[in-house]
């Protein structure tokens, strides 16, 4: 059994925490009952009975046949309440706004989350058709701005070994590539995503230094048919000036809850 922080690890909690990851995981996609069994190496019996508990406090769903299970609708009302508690996406929402209304593309803020970056604000493009929203979405930070630019305020060594995960053919997916894209970003002050996350969208990635190292970003995405040399131009120099004023109003770790 592992420990954290010197404290041993509780099983059906650590059990329980994963069965929801595999399921939110999973998004459109139900599972059954011996696939979760299968996965997390558990009985069959122990899985049915789980599911069965997370089922009656909303956690978890299932079908009208009781055989397909999918996330519940806790995870959103719990999700929300994480967003509505951190007084720094607060804090950028009006400037995410501001942004948005001046480039009239897509803005997000994320944070970094092991080696992910979690979206915990967006503001579509009124010209994006897109209605799927990322907030509460996972992205490899190799393949975003918003990861790379807080991989750059990171050194090399923290890198994982390649080969990286591509999800287009764009995607660094060599250790030594993406290291070099990083000390491009280190030198210029903001990253640069050329369809490497999204095939036809170019990011630009801003790291927000009100902490050290940075765990959260702001980012605008933009459709190449509609960048061109100008409009690069304008969209960094705005999104360096929403960073700033970001920067300027956001809570302290000081003033603030220090969470971990």
């Amino acid at each position: 059994m592992s420990e954290t922080g010197g404290v041993r690890e509780v099983k059906s909690a650590a059990r329980t925490v994963e069965l929801l990851e595999v399921l939110a995981a999973r998004g459109d996609r139900p599972a059954r009952l011996q696939e979760l069994a299968d996965e997390l190496g558990v009985p069959r019996s122990s899985m049915y009975a789980l599911l069965q508990t997370l089922i009656s406090r909303g956690w978890v769903r299932t079908d009208v046949t009781g055989s397909l299970y999918g996330i519940g609708i806790h995870a959103l009302l719990t999700g929300t309440g994480y967003l509505d508690s951190d007084p720094r996406v607060r804090a950028a929402r009006p400037y995410l706004d501001e942004a948005s209304e001046a480039l009239g593309e897509t803005i997000h803020l994320g944070r970094l989350d092991g080696l992910d970056v979690a979206y915990l604000a967006t503001r579509e493009s009124h010209e994006y058709l897109r209605t799927i929203s990322r907030v509460g979405r996972r992205l490899p930070a190799h393949v975003g701005a918003l990861g790379k630019a807080l991989l750059a305020e990171r050194p090399d060594t923290a890198l994982p070994e390649g080969p990286y995960e591509a999800l287009t053919p764009n995607t660094r997916t060599s250790r030594e590539s993406l290291a070099a894209d990083l000390a491009r970003t280190r030198s210029r002050g903001y990253a640069v995503d050329r369809e490497e996350g999204v095939l036809g969208i170019v990011g630009f990635g801003f790291a927000l230094r009100y902490d050290s190292p940075a765990q959260d970003a702001i980012s605008c995405s933009v459709p190449v048919a509609r960048l061109t040399p100008g409009h690069e131009e304008r969209i960094v120099a705005v999104m360096r000036e929403i960073r700033a004023k970001i920067e300027a109003v956001s809570p302290a770790a000081g003033g603030a809850v220090h969470w971990r």
